[in-house]
């Protein structure tokens, strides 16, 4: 998780079976242009979620969604079938065809998985780093990290919000906000307590919480093996120790818990 998604891509061999798409595309554009400087110092949950959704929309329309009834999209679809809602939240799901090592979930619900990451993992383990994902926008993770990407952007436009007025951001600046929501980092505490949260939910799914650390270790070994640091959405995982002391914390719990490893 880099502290949340960055993209590792698989290992040369998988690499070689993976859709012939470019990688996956980050906004250039503008998010909300209407949106002021002065406006963006008191944002609204609401109004953070709305700019999120343009964001979604954006992101569907310049990347490759797989055909709902193309083998990828059946599997997402079978793997998400008890999942069109979570604790409050409406979820919805597509599959990005690109060869990334990736998944991410947005402040409005929208998850999304790339094809690089279900070639790699088990319907268990994509479950998992789901689960995760989830987890960041339950916690509010995602919802602040937007709130944090629309102020920088606000605060590098540079323009004055005195009397209550202020210009629109620029489509430069609103591209930054793209980049710096799709690079943003989270702190050890956030990307552990989404770890706990995408394991309850694997055992709230009947599943075998194993598979939470079992994904760790295959996007461990995918590096180990060759797989590179690629695009620039949010990590899923930052260095070595790190993700595998994450992956002993589970395996722990998991063992003292009566499961059996998988």
């Amino acid at each position: 998780m880099r502290q949340n998604i960055l993209t590792l891509l698989m290992a040369v061999a998988m690499l070689a079976a993976a859709p012939a798409h470019a990688q996956f595309k980050v906004n250039t554009g503008s998010i909300g242009a209407g949106l002021k400087a002065a406006k963006a110092l008191t944002l609204s949950d609401e109004e953070v979620i709305a700019q999120t959704k343009e964001f979604v929309t954006w992101s569907d329309e310049n990347n490759p969604v797989a055909d709902p009834k193309s083998p990828m999209a059946l599997r997402l679809a079978k793997i998400t079938a008890n999942l069109k809602s979570y604790e409050g939240l409406s979820l919805n799901y597509k599959v990005y065809e690109v060869r990334d090592v990736n998944a991410f979930a947005c402040a409005d619900g929208s998850v999304r998985v790339c094809a690089g990451l279900m070639q790699l993992m088990s319907d268990d383990e994509v479950l998992g780093v789901i689960g995760h994902e989830i987890g960041h926008v339950k916690n509010h993770d995602s919802r602040d990290g937007m709130k944090t990407a629309l102020l920088s952007a606000a605060a590098k436009e540079g323009v004055s919000s005195q009397g209550g007025v202020a210009g629109t951001m620029s489509n430069s600046r609103l591209g930054a906000v793209g980049q710096a929501l799709t690079t943003a980092t989270f702190s050890r505490s956030q990307e552990s307590a989404a770890d706990d949260f995408g394991y309850e939910l694997l055992k709230k799914q009947g599943k075998n919480p194993y598979a939470m650390a079992s994904a760790f270790g295959k996007l461990v070994a995918s590096e180990q093996e060759g797989g590179t640091k690629s695009s620039k959405m949010q990590q899923l995982f930052s260095s070595h120790p790190d993700t595998e002391k994450r992956m002993k914390t589970v395996e722990d719990r998991a063992a003292k818990e009566g499961f059996k490893k998988v």
